[in-house]
């Protein structure tokens, strides 16, 4: 078997490193000596590699590039997200397939038509996540590959109507088990042909041939329950189906528990919030939970803009729009965060399909936000009765909501202060002392498009 499937839980990470060139300079001469000759060494400005392109994407947004390149059968590596030298070639062997030139580097176009390309072949295969009845398992379906299914007390199989493709999923109880015992146990069972082996503390991976079937499993443990997911299939199918077997490794979670058990909050294909113009320049600050993912973001009435930078721990993110004119951007003068104003664009649904700007008056306690704006408020400025800003507004997706310790749901809508905006500013260069005190003419609209 090829190494696409033991790749699967090993990537190595590749090392970023640039040329120092240094400039060598002779002292001045002394009088009545013969100067000498001086040489100078051409510095020649650090250039950004695929990798370091990769590292400024959000963390969605790599693991949006690796699962696309998994299934168009370019990447096989490890869906984590983390950037690597196989991730960056695969980039390349994606643009050699179509005679593009392979920089490592996917342009808008080019990303758009690997993310379409993966798309189909989803729904071709289709693909869903699931959570299994009998065991609660997490676990990625090619439902139109493996339509036929039956359970038991023992866990589920999934077959294709020929046989062709098989997955099994299984469970039983062990007296102490490690992933150690479970494999070795596993490479004993009769028929099996091994050719790959991994084993971590917390799960296994074994693959190579079953009779004249390649397989592929995972196992893991949690006290003495052993969960193991097996995938079997014919040679002659090994083209369709591998990209689907590293889909359904990363997808695997043989224990789920709270969130992860309800799965990711599910993402618009175009998503709408707010942005606040802090500069004339086309400086925009906005959600970064808002642009997680896109493969494009647009400002409406300006066209397309570029992420200059984030803040992951209080999710802010920085907009760049360029030639745009008649900008008007807000002064960001800290004010009172209790009782205020949200100034923003709701969601095109919510108005008729219009962009109309408008406000929602909330109250503010510990940086909870009640009651929640409408869609397309993530970003909006907050304003105190005195028109100053007091801080940018943020909604959480329903679905990632927990509960309280009362079992009431938490609150869906965060407010960050505006100290925290402006320091996050600051520390990109911005300036938030300028501006108007004109909240509705600084708002404008943020689009976001995913594959």
């Amino acid at each position: 078997m090829r190494p696409v499937l033991s790749a699967t839980l090993l990537v190595a990470a590749i090392g970023v490193s640039g040329p120092a060139a240094l400039a060598q300079m002779t002292p001045p001469s002394t009088a009545g000596a013969k100067p000498k000759a001086v040489t100078t060494t051409r510095i020649r400005p650090a250039t950004q590699t695929p990798a370091d392109t990769a590292n400024a994407m959000a963390q969605a947004e790599r693991l949006a590039l690796q699962s696309d390149l998994a299934w168009v059968g370019e990447y096989n590596g490890a869906i984590t997200g983390e950037v690597s030298e196989r991730m960056v070639n695969a980039i390349k062997e994606f643009q050699k397939s179509r005679g593009a030139k392979q920089t490592g580097v996917l342009n808008p176009q080019e990303r758009g038509i690997l993310a379409d390309t993966a798309r189909r072949r989803q729904e071709n295969a289709g693909w869903k996540i699931i959570t299994d009845p009998g065991t609660g398992v997490r676990l990625g379906i090619p439902t139109k590959l493996v339509p036929q299914s039956a359970s038991d007390a023992s866990g589920t199989k999934w077959t294709s109507p020929t046989g062709t493709t098989q997955i099994v999923l299984t469970r039983r109880k062990e007296t102490s088990p490690t992933t150690a015992k479970l494999a070795e146990r596993e490479k004993k069972e009769a028929g099996r042909s091994i050719d790959y082996t991994v084993v971590k503390p917390d799960f296994f991976v074994l693959s190579g041939l079953q009779g004249l079937k390649k397989f592929y499993m995972r196992g893991t443990f949690k006290g003495d329950e052993v969960r193991i997911l097996t995938i079997l299939y014919d040679q002659a199918v090994e083209n369709t189906v591998e990209p689907v077997v590293i889909a359904m490794s990363s997808a695997f979670n043989a224990f789920p528990t709270g969130a992860q058990a309800a799965g990711p909050p599910p993402r618009k294909t175009v998503e709408y919030g707010t942005g606040i113009v802090v500069s004339d320049d086309g400086a925009i600050i906005t959600d970064r939970q808002l642009i997680d993912g896109c493969i494009a973001i647009a400002i409406a009435g300006h066209g397309h803009a570029d992420r200059a930078a984030e803040d992951k721990e209080r999710d802010l993110a920085l907009l760049r729009i360029y030639g745009a004119r008649g900008l008007k951007p807000f002064n960001l003068a800290g004010g009172a965060k209790t009782a205020v104003d949200l100034v923003g664009i709701a969601d095109p649904q919510n108005q008729g399909g219009g962009n109309a700007v408008s406000s929602a008056k909330v109250q503010v306690s510990d940086t909870v936000v009640s009651p929640p704006p409408a869609l397309g408020f993530s970003g909006a400025a907050a304003v105190d009765a005195d028109g100053k800003f007091a801080g940018l507004v943020q909604l959480k997706p329903v679905q990632v909501a927990g509960l309280a310790t009362n079992g009431t749901p938490t609150a869906q809508a965060a407010l960050v202060p505006a100290d925290a905006v402006r320091e996050f500013l600051k520390a990109n260069g911005v300036s938030a002392s300028g501006g108007g005190t004109d909240a509705k003419s600084s708002v404008v609209r943020v689009i976001c498009v995913r594959k």
